[in-house]
């Protein structure tokens, strides 16, 4: 199933370099990825681009993006063989391993019938599956880690956890959480307690997984990072001089480049309820709202929920949260001073004059929107 805007003949007679984007299925991985796409053809036009995603996502894709996507980027989509995104959070090592088992052989399909034929691939890091594929039809392969490259080495350099004692450790049990890692290449010292949440918990099952995605990265040809030489250089710096490929930070994958854009949504309900959004925000004063967004895959218990809520309530600071699912415990009596919203475009909410703080899940794209915007 897929979108082709042009006439295939069109296609081959204009485009000879065919890229293929693989991205995880999961908006923190897609819409970064879809943005590496936008600023390759900004600079270099006569890419084609297939841009692979599953069924559920080419809905999500298709009802948000506007104006629609460039005419040479063409959605492709493989057929729903994967827990739905909603909800995956239930369960994520079981929507995990079924990415890394189930998409390989309907992309097969998809990457074998492509016309004109792909010249290059750009896969998600998490994708183990796709180095091997482009490597089997000597296609070139860069694989794109949507983390932090301190996210990375730490998973690159994990022998060296098991080696000091650090892994497996049930950090509630030891009370080692404070303990401190300071062996890592390239990496500051930090604590036990902040590493990746692979580390810990109900991630622990996927941990297998994500080691084997990171040893794959040896066997493609590139390694693109979304981070900032200078942000993290000594570990950019660390991790080139140990593989064997090049290793290129490609800046911030985040939509800078669409701030001045007048197209919001191609979804007409999200479109009024993000232009509501920015006209409370113009009537509040400078600075002085707390904008909320805790991203697509929080897990949370009731209880927790609950003293999240009355905490923000009390607090007596105007806020703009974006919630998902029943908005009933955040409604009742907040009165003027918040606004809840199921979706908004964060970047532009985090550039305005009115917002003057963000409290965020800490994902990596909503960390380097709250650098880009100057917020604390």
């Amino acid at each position: 199933m897929e979108a082709e805007p042009r006439s295939t003949a069109t296609f081959r007679r204009n485009h000879h370099r065919h890229l293929v984007a693989m991205p995880y299925p999961g908006r923190g991985h897609i819409n970064p990825m879809l943005n590496l796409c936008s600023l390759i053809l900004s600079s270099q036009p006569d890419f084609l681009i297939s841009f692979v995603v599953t069924e559920e996502w080419l809905g999500f894709l298709t009802a948000e993006l506007h104006p629609p996507s460039p005419p040479n980027i063409r959605l492709t989509a493989v057929p729903q063989v994967i827990p739905s995104e909603i909800g995956r959070a239930a369960d994520f090592p079981g929507f995990f391993e079924a990415v890394n088992t189930k998409l390989q052989e309907p992309f097969e399909r998809i990457l074998d019938r492509l016309d004109p034929p792909a010249t290059a691939i750009v896969h998600d890091t998490l994708l183990s599956w796709v180095v091997g594929v482009g490597n089997k039809r000597n296609i070139p392969v860069a694989s794109l880690f949507t983390q932090s490259a301190s996210v990375f080495t730490v998973f690159y350099h994990f022998d060296l956890l098991v080696q000091r004692g650090h892994f497996p450790l049930d950090l509630d049990a030891s009370g080692k959480g404070e303990e401190t890692v300071d062996y890592i290449p390239g990496l500051p010292s930090t604590t036990l307690a902040n590493l990746p949440t692979f580390f810990h918990g109900t991630g622990r099952k996927a941990l297998p997984r994500v080691l084997e995605a990171i040893s794959a990265v040896n066997k493609a040809q590139f390694l693109l990072f979304t981070s900032i030489h200078e942000l993290e250089e000594q570990v950019i710096n660390a991790l080139k001089a140990k593989f064997p490929i090049p290793i290129y930070p490609v800046g911030p994958m985040i939509p800078y480049f669409k701030l001045q854009s007048n197209g919001i949504c191609g979804d007409e309900a999200k479109y009024y309820e993000n232009q509501s959004c920015f006209h409370w925000l113009d009537c509040q004063p400078q600075g002085s709202v707390l904008y909320i967004s805790h991203g697509s895959f929080l897990s949370v218990s009731d209880a927790q929920m609950d003293e999240i809520v009355a905490g923000i309530k009390e607090s007596g600071v105007r806020f703009l949260w974006v919630t998902r699912g029943d908005c009933t415990r955040f409604k009742e009596g907040i009165g003027e001073i918040g606004r809840l919203v199921a979706w908004c475009d964060q970047l532009k909410v985090l550039c305005h004059p009115s917002v003057g703080g963000f409290w965020t899940h800490c994902g990596w794209n909503s960390t380097l929107e709250g650098v880009f915007a100057g917020l604390p």
